[in-house]
């Protein structure tokens, strides 16, 4: 195997950027680690990624953007699920829900009861702790895909 070591690449243009489709690591299932900011300390790649995120209106589960979801179902007042276009591996992942409704205070969470590698689901109330659908609600996940 040949080895290539350069202190800056350029492109014809001059631009220091390399265009390519797929990043493989070399070694431990193929993980890329990065330096962090500090300079001695690196992270996992992988591991940091987001791996479903979305935004929809809880009355009728209507999304309004998302990344690796197939699908909300409006499950009744305040109470919507989500699968996920590719499924995490394991149940162990981390699901956070936050939400808004204008003048009204409301709190999100969900239920590990309802979590599965397929999908998750949230449930929101008013800071009274009435059952009520937020205007809008923001999920992301992170965890490891299968």
């Amino acid at each position: 195997m040949s080895t290539i070591k350069v202190d800056t690449y350029l492109t014809r243009g001059g631009a220091s950027e390399i265009a390519i489709d797929k990043l493989k690591g070399a070694s431990s299932a193929s993980s890329i680690f990065v330096v962090a900011e500090g300079g001695t300390n690196t992270t996992n790649l992988q591991q940091g990624l987001c791996k479903h995120w979305t935004q929809f209106v809880q009355s009728n589960a209507s999304v309004t953007d998302s990344f690796n979801q197939s699908s909300a179902t409006d499950e009744g007042t305040g109470d919507t699920s989500w699968d996920f276009t590719n499924a995490m591996g394991n149940d162990d992942y981390s699901s956070q829900t936050t939400c808004n409704s204008g003048s009204y205070q409301f709190t999100s969470s969900y239920s590990d009861a309802e979590k599965t590698t397929a999908g998750d689901r949230c449930f929101s109330m008013k800071a009274n702790s009435t059952v009520a659908d937020a205007t809008t609600v923001f999920v992301t996940t992170h965890g490891d895909l299968a």
